[in-house]
């Protein structure tokens, strides 16, 4: 049943160096890079590296369960030739392994696979794994945060295991449940927005070498069983059963707006998006509406970016006050004051709000 699931061969055929690959839950794309990789060791000795954003992501019941798959589909009895049946894991560690006719667990000597953490790679700094030659970077999308300066945690944490090499493959798997992540841009991947289940991108650095293929995982057509379970009117449950980016659902404007409404903008530079906040006062109502802007931002306006700058009027983070109007539009968020021109406005927002070190409460 497997079968109708993910398969690697299309972006293989890229030959690049990091392998991007995004779409539905239980596609397949991490039983598909796991299946990948033990063919490899059975066949050249390589071995794989797995990252995940914690520790706590793979010990346990995670690490001991994360080959079940290959295990109930018959694939490691199949690719080792029936010399090993399962997968035994054991401190950061995966073994073959089989039971013998006693009853008893006999474990091969060498590791199939090393598991690392973003978190905690100040601990693995002083080893080599020169025979990893596969590494996978499962669920890097979250919708939730990210470590600070996550991205150059985890190139950190790649140097520690490929060392003076350039034989080493990469995968960074996940859900579609954010598309304003930050690895995208400190990646230069800037058609991550534009596009469509199915589509594969490859991104090329000058002459360095480097090239990135990024798939957009086409949806099984045919629908998974357990799509029945989510069959809610919800659309944020379009990301489980069809693929599309998770996305909340967010208030949209209370009332109609004049112009004379408009007391005081500001705007929002996010991630490659410019939005207008206009601080409306209607009587005894007092809110923020945000929408796009798509003409220049006029002079002298107040900004809030990511970028630096030592103009007076742009501001980093609209979580960090530095004067009265700081605050007093902090304090639209904190009462939940704030209404959206359409619900990937409101995901713009959100997002930036993350990017500036969390809530505003």
């Amino acid at each position: 049943m497997i079968n109708k699931y993910y398969s690697l061969n299309n972006i293989l055929k890229k030959g690049a160096v990091y392998n991007v690959i995004f779409g539905e839950r239980s596609s397949g794309k991490t039983y598909a890079v796991l299946k990948y990789a033990l063919e490899r060791f059975v066949k050249y000795g390589e071995q794989l590296g797995i990252v995940r954003r914690w520790r706590e992501d793979f010990t346990g019941k995670r690490g001991a369960t994360m080959w079940a798959a290959l295990e109930e589909n018959g694939e490691i009895k199949k690719i080792t030739g029936g010399e090993w049946s399962s997968i035994y894991y054991y401190a950061s560690r995966w073994y073959l392994c089989s039971i013998d006719e006693a009853g008893k667990r006999v474990i091969d000597e060498t590791p199939i696979a090393y598991g690392f953490s973003i978190s905690s790679m100040e601990h693995d700094k002083s080893t080599s794994f020169p025979r990893i030659k596969t590494i996978m970077f499962d669920e890097f999308l979250s919708r939730t945060a990210y470590l600070p300066d996550e991205f150059v945690l985890f190139m950190n944490v790649l140097s520690t295991i490929i060392r003076d090499r350039k034989n080493v493959k990469i995968f960074m798997l996940g859900n579609a449940v954010n598309k304003y992540c930050p690895y995208f841009s400190e990646m230069g991947l800037q058609h991550i927005k534009k596009m469509k289940p199915g589509d594969i991108d490859l991104y090329k650095y000058g002459n360095s070498g480097l090239s990135v293929a990024v798939e957009y995982t086409t949806p099984n057509k045919r629908g998974k069983e357990s799509d029945l379970y989510f069959a809610f009117d919800n659309p944020r449950l379009q990301m489980i059963t069809g693929g599309a980016w998770e996305i909340d659902i967010y208030p949209h404007c209370p009332t109609k707006i004049k112009p004379k409404d408009v007391i005081f903008k500001y705007y929002i530079v996010f991630s490659g998006d410019t939005l207008e906040c206009d601080v409306v006062l209607q009587d005894e109502l007092s809110f923020t509406f945000i929408h796009r802007k798509t003409t220049e931002i006029p002079n002298n306006s107040l900004v809030y970016s990511q970028e630096f700058s030592p103009l007076p009027n742009y501001r980093r983070k609209i979580t960090s006050c530095v004067d009265n109007i700081d605050r007093r539009i902090l304090q639209y968020y904190k009462q939940d004051k704030i209404f959206y021109s359409d619900n990937e406005v409101g995901e713009i927002v959100r997002n930036y709000i993350i990017w500036c070190g969390g809530k505003t409460k």
